[in-house]
């Protein structure tokens, strides 16, 4: 037995994010039905490229003041307060002081103690 399906009529939506009506097509609802989705679409196509590709944009840089040599830098995040911000060449050299540190054997000093 064969099941009858009704004929489908394009729709016209709202986006979600500009509030613009947009087309919700006979084809694009047989698509959601095929894939078993079980909501309309929210966005219009045009916000929903934008928030796709919202991801990828550069992160904003922020203006701070090396806590080592005082010079002015950017950074790539917001710093937290009350914590030290250094250049990329400050920060550089005391990346590579501290694995040089991790490196080298603990030295022990003075005599070892008798039980």
């Amino acid at each position: 037995m064969q099941m009858i399906e009704p004929s489908l009529d394009d729709k016209v939506l709202l986006c979600a994010d500009c509030g613009g009506e947009f087309v919700f097509t006979a084809g694009e609802q047989e698509f959601f039905r095929i894939k078993q989705f079980k909501n309309d679409p929210k966005r219009c196509p045009e916000c929903k490229v934008k928030r796709a590709t919202r991801g990828f944009k550069v992160h904003a840089e922020t203006r701070v003041t090396c806590s080592t040599c005082g010079r002015v830098t950017t950074v790539p995040f917001k710093p937290t307060q009350g914590r030290p911000v250094q250049c990329r060449s400050c920060f550089e050299l005391s990346r590579a002081a501290a694995v040089q540190a991790a490196e080298q054997p603990q030295e022990v000093s003075g005599s070892l103690m008798a039980s």
